[in-house]
């Protein structure tokens, strides 16, 4: 059987190693997916760097080109890869395409956690599919996981560790006690960190993977708007050693959960206290690692490598095969892309912030004086918080101020907000108060 031919939309740093990875695995690929899969077709601005790493990698015969367009007007491609990124360009191609009949295995997380509803829409419309197992956590095969393999479960939750970019600077924080911006600097200078971190380190790349992750979980549209979403920041080195004292490690998650006591979802991103014990407080450097926690199954840890060249090829060339098999498949038999029927989506409501349920960790600043504590325990037990534990840092000789760490039990963020506002405004309350969410993941 002739291979299927795939046109591929940009050749950086996972568009070379998809080709690399293509070709190395050749035979083992053909006889899973039955036929050969061949990239006979490269679109690239920069033509003439695209055809030296072309033909660096042995793919003579393969046609280079700066327009993208002519890689989609082609009849003779079967399924466009689109590996360009971002919001912009890539939307308007990965729709022409779709229009053309092709299929589209994309990695672009921003992509679909913001257009996937209209993207997924137009495909099923024209019956083809589009496949995005590298969006999400590079190499590790989470969307697949959540798609098929717990498919007879009712997921509860989902948090991951989504970004190691983040994970890197938490990690060397913690080994080596410094400061964010000093190790921000650093994870630049290994490459870890782009020159422009902005969407890694606000949490900006984990709140669309988490977003696409919440919507194959819960069947409801992907929805980013709606996310809460912080970065790492505002951490001090402080925090992160008062953490580890009290048991737990602060780790950047991305969080989704199925809300039983109200008709709602929580989806969010933001620094998370997690206890040590847990596998996942363990994930150090640029790892990624995701927990969903299934009815029947329990609960499930997925990790791996979230990025680099052939991590993430690896899902690409995945998708690539699972194309292949299904090119000819009823395409009302296939995998929905959301994993649900798209006439059996639910608009479930994203709940604001104000209404997530989770415990705190606080770190005040206080006066060292008697009834300091018995002040904030009174407001904290006027808005129905229970503390779990309490840190007071040992004063040194002629200083008058101490840190007062507060572990609470689970409560409503609006009402900790009401809290936090009433003991910002004691007298005895030097700083701003520092409050970090902590979950126990049972």
């Amino acid at each position: 059987m002739k291979p299927i031919q795939v046109g591929l939309l940009g050749i950086g740093t996972v568009g070379s190693g998809t080709f690399k990875v293509l070709s190395r695995n050749q035979q083992e690929i053909r006889r899973r997916a039955g036929r050969g899969i061949e990239i006979s077709m490269v679109a690239d601005l920069d033509v003439d760097r695209a055809r030296k790493a072309v033909n660096d990698m042995g793919g003579t015969g393969v046609q280079v080109v700066a327009d993208a367009r002519a890689v989609i007007a082609n009849p003779e491609i079967d399924i466009v890869i689109e590996l360009i990124g971002g919001y912009g360009i890539a939307r308007t191609l990965v729709m022409e395409a779709i229009a053309a009949g092709k299929h589209v295995v994309t990695a672009n997380k921003a992509l679909l956690a913001v257009h996937g509803t209209e993207i997924f829409a137009a495909a099923r419309a024209k019956g083809v599919m589009v496949a995005f197992e590298a969006a999400v956590a590079g190499g590790i095969p989470i969307i697949k996981a959540l798609r098929e393999g717990l498919t007879a479960n009712r997921i509860e939750w989902i948090a991951g560790i989504i970004n190691g970019t983040t994970n890197f600077i938490l990690s060397e924080m913690r080994d080596k006690g410094l400061d964010f911006g000093v190790v921000l600097k650093e994870a630049q200078r290994l490459g870890y960190a782009e020159a422009d971190p902005t969407f890694d380190i606000e949490g900006v790349d984990a709140g669309h993977k988490v977003t696409i992750m919440s919507a194959i979980a819960f069947g409801i549209p992907v929805q980013f708007d709606k996310a809460h979403v912080e970065g790492i920041t505002k951490l001090q080195a402080a925090d992160i050693r008062y953490a580890e004292q009290l048991g737990y490690r602060i780790k950047l998650l991305g969080i989704t959960k199925r809300r039983h006591d109200v008709d709602g979802i929580e989806l969010r991103v933001h620094p998370t206290l997690v206890p040590a014990k847990r596998l996942i407080a363990n994930v150090e450097g640029a790892m990624n690692a995701v927990v969903v926690q299934g009815d029947a199954v329990g609960t499930t840890l997925y990790y791996g490598k979230g990025a680099g060249a052939e991590p993430t090829a690896s899902a690409v060339v995945a998708d690539l095969v699972d194309i292949t098999r299904l090119h000819t498949a009823d395409p009302d038999h296939r995998v929905p892309h959301l994993a649900f029927q798209p006439d059996a989506l639910h608009d479930t409501p994203i709940l604001p912030i104000e209404q997530v349920i989770t415990s705190f960790y606080l770190r005040l600043q206080v006066a060292d004086q008697t009834g300091v504590l018995s002040k904030i325990t009174t407001i904290l037990a006027e808005h129905d918080i229970s503390i779990d534990a309490v840190l007071q840092r040992e004063s040194a000789e002629g200083e008058k101020q101490t840190d007062l760490i507060i572990l609470t039990h689970d409560t409503v963020e609006g009402r900790m907000r009401q809290a936090l506002a009433k003991m910002q405004a004691l007298p005895t309350v030097l700083a701003p108060i520092v409050n970090i969410r902590k979950e126990e993941l049972n």
